[in-house]
């Protein structure tokens, strides 16, 4: 099958966060698989790559009363799979990737869409659209009665593009924002994501325990009236990680490369990750990672909470690496001032440091108050570091507590001081039982959170969407 993903991020050309190694790690394994991807991406001028002009590649599109330019680029990720990009000086001409005037921009970019199939010489049987801010190509495809068979991705309900009343009139979006919704169907809120949901004919999110909570009113971000709707229609799909990317045997981040064969070297990062962090260079002391952003649904409020009880009630060390909000920033610098043999935090996005903290860590915290799948958790167990986490969306799909069979972690169930403490001192009495602690980090390494399983699961929902989609009939 030749399918075309819509995205705002694809790794290396353009990352933010989670998202842009979902879509070209996904990219990748379906091409492996023997079917042809090809990607869409606005051409933000941060983007680097080598890029080709299309000879004659430039069209306009009637954008809020007038007619904005638009220019069609060419480039491929990581050699292999073919990526065209959406060139306007006016929206993406900067090095963001994201600004203050989104809505704006991504409007833009949905409504490019149908022009851009049209000229293509790649004829997708399948449109794979990502997030909210591609969440208005389905309209776009059934207003320019362009017959493909559409799937939208929610990878974060939370963000969802929404909008007040005087965007939606003044975006042109008021006359067609009805227009082809089924009967019956629910009104779709004043946020992009809405049009994705009803719209696509297959609506997929990241995990299946998130896909299940995403019909409640605790997880639906208010949504869930819409998902319920499309109740049969959702399906959910734990990611993978590159395994090439993400492999502790030949990762030249690394202070020293180890498998599970070789675990006992792991030790160096150990010691070179302590060292960094300021803290006593001590591999007999339980060592605590985290690699996040600093936000409430990654469970930092929570963290906050928890360090000073962590620091009377345990020996453990804990380093913690991310960006967020500036609140919390003050936060942890100050927690790790109060603290400087125990804690170190670092306020940076630093691939470098991340890896470090992975291969380093004895454990892996992810506190989350919500988590649609996450990828922490995957890389941590993939460089031996063993998960402390909430039973949540994707954590409570890949993580299970050690006292079950085949057990990989140690979880917490409810959003508690008490139950993350509970959680952390377990683990740390578990790493004094070293053969036993090896024997785990071990069995984690093993594991196999490669793309080739959830590529496999794609393939099976592109199939039925191309075969129960029915054409648009205006």
């Amino acid at each position: 099958m030749r399918i075309l993903f819509i995205a705002s991020e694809a790794f290396p050309l353009a990352k933010v966060g989670g998202l842009a190694d979902v879509t070209s790690s996904l990219a990748i394994a379906l091409q492996d698989l023997g079917h042809e991807p090809c990607l869409i991406l606005p051409k933000y001028g941060s983007i680097k790559a080598p890029i080709q002009d299309i000879q004659g590649e430039s069209f306009a599109v009637s954008l809020m009363g007038r007619s904005e330019p638009a220019a069609l680029k060419k480039t491929m990720l990581k050699g292999r799979i073919p990526v065209y990009l959406v060139e306007n000086l006016r929206y993406f001409g900067m090095e963001g990737i994201y600004t203050q005037d989104e809505l704006e921009r991504f409007l833009f970019f949905s409504l490019s869409i149908p022009s851009i199939i049209s000229q293509l010489d790649f004829h997708p049987d399948i449109v794979h659209c990502h997030d909210w801010h591609t969440a208005l190509t389905p309209l776009g495809l059934k207003k320019a009665k362009i017959a493909l068979p559409s799937i939208f991705t929610i990878h974060n309900l939370a963000y969802q593009g929404p909008f007040d009343q005087q965007f939606f009139l003044r975006s042109g979006l008021s006359s067609v924002w009805q227009e082809y919704i089924p009967l019956g169907a629910p009104r779709p809120s004043l946020n992009f994501m809405s049009q994705g949901i009803l719209l696509a004919d297959i609506v997929t999110t990241v995990s299946p325990t998130y896909a299940s909570e995403i019909l409640t009113p605790q997880y639906g971000e208010g949504l869930e009236q819409l998902l319920n709707h499309r109740s049969n229609d959702l399906y959910g799909i734990v990611n993978g990680i590159d395994y090439d990317e993400y492999n502790p045997a030949t990762d030249s981040y690394l202070e020293r490369n180890y498998d599970f064969t070789t675990i006992e070297r792991r030790v160096d990062n150990k010691l070179a990750l302590q060292r960094k962090g300021g803290l006593p260079q001590n591999p007999d002391i339980p060592l605590f990672g985290m690699v996040s952003r600093l936000d409430e649904q990654k469970g930092i409020d929570l963290l906050l909470q928890v360090i000073d009880p962590f620091i009377t009630e345990t020996r453990a060390q804990l380093v913690i690496l991310g960006e967020g909000r500036e609140h919390y920033h003050k936060l942890l610098a100050e927690a790790a001032l109060k603290y400087p043999d125990r804690l170190s935090a670092f306020i940076d996005y630093d691939e470098r440091l991340a890896r470090l903290i992975y291969s380093g860590g004895d454990m892996f915290l992810m506190p989350s108050r919500f988590e649609p799948c996450g990828l922490g958790q995957l890389i941590a167990m993939r460089y031996g570091a063993i998960p402390v986490v909430r039973h949540t969306g994707g954590l409570a799909d890949t993580v299970k507590d050690v006292t079950q069979a085949n057990g990989n972690g140690f979880v917490f169930q409810n959003y508690t001081v008490l139950e993350m403490l509970d959680a952390i001192k377990k683990a740390e009495e578990s790493f004094y039982h070293r053969a036993e602690w090896q024997n785990l980090m071990r069995r984690n390494m093993k594991l196999d959170f490669s793309w080739k399983g959830p590529a496999r699961k794609y393939e099976e929902i592109y199939l039925r969407t191309r075969n129960v989609s029915q054409p648009y009939q205006p």
